[in-house]
Order: C-alpha cells, then sequence, then structure tokens
C-alpha cells in the first residue's frame, strides 16, 4: 500500500469515528471494526503509558491511536505501541508496524476474539517481538512474545495484582498492574481460536 493510499484510508476511518463518537476504528481482516471506548479502558491504558513512559529513556516513546498499515486487508490502531522517539516526532497518522518494539491492547466487549486470536496472529507475522493484552474483564495481563507464523510461540497470563515484567530489546520494564480497574459486572465470551 502506498504512503498516499494510507493517507486517504487514514482519512476515511478518521470521518468514520466523527460519525460515531467514542468510537476507534481500524480495518482488521479487510473489515472495519468501530470499537467503543469506555472509561476502563482509559484508565487502563492511561496507567499502562504512565508505567511504560517512566521506564524507556530518551530514544523510545509509546504512541496512541496512529494507523499500522499491515497488509492490504489489515490497518491496526494499537492501544499502545511503543517506537524510536524519532519517529513518534514526526508525528504522522501512519507508521511502519516495523518500528513497533511492544503493542499494547485493551480489552473491551466488542474486542475479544481480535485482541485474542487476530491480533495474536497478525503482530507475530509481522515480527513484532513483544504484544500486550489487559484484560479488565478477567483481571489479567497476558504477555507474548517469540512470534512465529501462526502467532507467539510464548505467552504468560499474570493476574492483576502482580507486576508485568517484560525483558524487551530496549530494556527491562515493569508495569505495575495493581492499580488497574476490574470490571466484574460485563461478561464477556472468551476468543475463539
Amino acid at each position: 500500500m502506498t504512503t498516499s493510499q494510507t493517507g486517504r484510508l487514514r482519512s476515511r476511518l478518521s470521518r468514520l469515528e466523527d460519525q460515531f463518537p467514542g468510537c476507534h476504528a481500524e480495518i482488521v481482516g479487510g473489515t472495519i471494526v468501530l470499537v467503543p471506548l469506555q472509561p476502563f479502558h482509559g484508565r487502563t491504558m492511561w496507567s499502562v503509558v504512565h508505567g511504560l513512559a517512566a521506564q524507556l529513556g530518551p530514544e523510545w516513546a509509546c504512541i496512541s491511536d496512529v494507523a499500522f498499515p499491515f497488509t492490504d486487508v489489515d490497518e491496526l490502531c494499537p492501544d499502545v505501541a511503543v517506537v524510536p522517539r524519532s519517529e513518534a516526532d514526526r508525528n504522522l497518522s501512519a507508521y511502519s508496524p516495523d518500528l513497533i518494539e511492544l503493542a499494547v491492547e485493551g480489552v473491551s466487549p466488542s474486542s475479544v476474539r481480535h485482541d485474542y486470536v487476530v491480533k495474536d496472529r497478525l503482530y507475530a507475522q509481522r515480527g513484532i517481538a513483544h504484544y500486550l493484552i489487559s484484560d479488565p474483564y478477567r483481571a489479567e495481563c497476558t504477555t507474548m512474545w517469540h512470534p512465529g507464523p501462526e502467532g507467539y510461540r510464548g505467552r504468560d497470563v499474570i493476574p492483576y495484582g502482580k507486576p508485568v515484567e517484560l525483558t524487551l530489546e530496549i530494556g527491562e520494564v515493569r508495569i505495575e498492574t495493581d492499580e488497574l480497574p476490574i470490571d466484574r459486572e460485563t461478561r464477556i465470551q472468551g476468543p475463539d481460536r
């Protein structure tokens, strides 16, 4: 996909988000997906970004909700992506997925399958070394590493209350989970594999 095609696509998705306030739009498997955002999602991502940013050093930055065109039919917008600061400072609306050191997604009721199954495969196929899912409905984080063609081959599940410790190429990071919000009211279906 060319830069101009990506720009046009992102422009269309931005207009779609404008028509549906409170929703985040991305293209997964060739389908436009609108995910309604809820307060727990925002609080979770803010906490993760705050924890990461304090540990990354000056060469790396967290960016949020910008497009990463993966294929002709997949344009993902990770809730948080750790990328080189020099790239983040370019202030673009779309970036190459090859820049992502860590992708982070926060689960919402409508994103369960996408976060656990589809994005697991897409991030891994692209060679993104680490993927973290924060799930307020299960009160746990899932860390994934060792990407392969069918998904990540390494996986740990950490219950909220215990720290998530990641060994990234850029160094060690620790994300505290004891303050992450837990939704005990909403019942969601598990991901179909």
